[in-house]
């Protein structure tokens, strides 16, 4: 990390966040901004908009906000230094949880997507045949 900061505007348009949003994620915990401005303003650095860019990621896949500070806590203690063997152990068990459930939370909306796919075509077909009939 070079340590250039960016105002929230900037941070929102990379991470495609709402500017609400990323207030809304502060108040939870799961960012806080590194710095502050002279005039107050927000400043984020490339580690926070990498922790927003997991929170953004786990929001779809129903992930809860308590489940995100978890998962955070867990990968931010695990860069650190000074872990014993069994603490770093118990931290990828944490991460590890977390990437199954990801896993199992993907493959049922590749279910639902394909149902609604199958859906959307079903329609299309049925468009068609209609417009073939009337055009007859």
């Amino acid at each position: 990390m070079d340590g250039k900061h960016m105002q929230i505007g900037e941070v929102a348009t990379r991470t495609e966040l709402s500017l609400r949003t990323i207030r809304h994620y502060e108040e939870a915990g799961l960012v806080v901004p590194s710095a502050r401005s002279q005039g107050g303003f927000r400043l984020y650095t490339e580690r926070d908009v990498e922790r927003l860019m997991v929170v953004r990621r786990m929001k779809p896949l129903g992930f809860t906000l308590e489940q995100m500070r978890d998962l955070l806590d867990a990968t931010d203690r695990l860069d650190g230094a000074g872990l014993s063997p069994d603490e770093r152990e118990g931290l990828l068990e944490r991460v590890r949880a977390y990437e199954q459930d990801a896993a199992e939370q993907v493959a049922k909306l590749r279910v639902q997507l394909a149902r609604a796919e199958d859906f959307a075509r079903t329609l299309h077909e049925r468009v068609e045949r209609n417009q073939d009939a009337q055009a007859s």
